[in-house]
């Protein structure tokens, strides 16, 4: 299957991802993760990118959309793939549809994760990392650590990270509305759009992702 995961900050897109990408055996290709790839290995691409980024500019949408061209093409996603952060707009949309016309083929799926704008605000706005190790996070309602403030694997101290801020978090949002949102449009015209809540526990949004993608293939 050839899925676009498509939902505002703060929806487990990352998490679904992995999850639907292991269950459906195709890769999961990221924005972030082809922009690290790209830049680590020193392409031409990535050192575009990283001009781009140095400067702190955004990285142009045909930067992108080239990188995200070559991960497609290689021999792992022959037969799909789960697509998480591209297109973020609507015109990175049409320059997929016509690199995968080109090649014959067509998506299967996009997959649109929803949340209440309230609860993004609360599950983002509510995180607490640890300054020792940033892989230790814990959240003020859903994960709290033991003691307020410290981290209950090594004891550090649990900051919240300035992009993490209600008023950053409702920026972000804000961002989303008006710039990748609009794709949900552009691909319901195309029949391809399913809806579903990413409200629950993990294993329960996947379980219903499965379905909801077996249902609309059936």
């Amino acid at each position: 299957m050839r899925i676009v995961l498509v939902g505002p900050p703060g929806a487990g897109k990352g998490t679904q991802a992995a999850f639907l990408a292991k269950n459906l055996s195709i890769p999961h290709i990221s924005t972030g993760d082809l922009f690290r790839a790209n830049i680590s290995q020193g392409t031409d691409l990535g050192k575009q990118a990283r001009a781009y980024m140095d400067a702190g500019q955004l990285v142009p949408d045909e930067v992108t959309i080239a990188m995200a061209k070559d991960r497609m093409s290689q021999p792992d996603a022959e037969n799909g793939f789960l697509l998480d952060g591209f297109p973020r707009n609507v015109g990175q949309a049409a320059a997929l549809d016509e690199t995968l016309h080109g090649e014959g083929v067509k998506l299967d799926a996009v997959l649109d994760l929803e949340v209440p704008e309230d609860e993004v605000v609360k599950r983002i706005a509510g995180r607490r990392i640890c300054r020792n190790d940033s892989a230790h996070v814990f959240h003020v309602t859903y994960n709290p650590p033991k003691t307020e403030g410290v981290c209950d694997a090594c004891g550090g101290e649990l900051y919240q990270r300035d992009d993490d801020t209600e008023e950053t978090v409702r920026t972000r949002l804000e961002v989303y509305h008006t710039q990748t949102e609009p794709i949900i449009d552009y691909y319901r015209s195309q029949g391809l759009v399913v809806t579903i809540s990413a409200l629950g526990k993990v294993t329960e949004v996947t379980e219903r992702a499965m379905e909801a993608l077996k249902s609309d293939k059936g």
